[in-house]
């Protein structure tokens, strides 16, 4: 596994593959720097890092990520039951709901990208 294998793609969070930022200028707070699994992520990454004067809040993109994410955590939550305190959530079903989470995250950043630059190739 090459290094940059080791850390997820700053748009998508899938494994990334070689592409990265990092801040050049040396200043007394350095920005972190972030890898990416193509060129297309790194693009709509900088792309959004130039309107945004600090990456501190959530985008539009990750705000409308999130809000799609919750539909599918809506409906796993509904096969669970809603009543369900989660703390009386097995192991599975919290694993379920991570997974769930993440990957319609993921996704929908994914779609985002898509729509922002034309098709993504993954």
């Amino acid at each position: 596994m090459t290094r940059a294998a080791q850390y997820p793609c700053a748009v998508c969070a899938r494994p990334a593959l070689g592409f990265g930022w990092f801040d050049p200028v040396k200043q007394k707070q350095r920005r972190p720097s972030v890898m990416f699994c193509s060129m297309a992520c790194q693009g709509f990454w900088s792309r959004l890092a130039r309107r945004s004067p600090a990456m501190v809040d959530l985008s539009e993109q990750e705000q409308a990520a999130m809000r799609a994410a919750m539909r599918n955590l809506g409906e796993a939550m509904q096969e669970i039951g809603w009543n369900t305190r989660l703390c009386d959530l097995t192991e599975a079903q919290v694993l379920t709901l991570i997974e769930v989470a993440v990957g319609a995250f993921q996704d929908a950043m994914r779609a985002s990208a898509r729509r922002a630059i034309g098709e993504i190739p993954f």
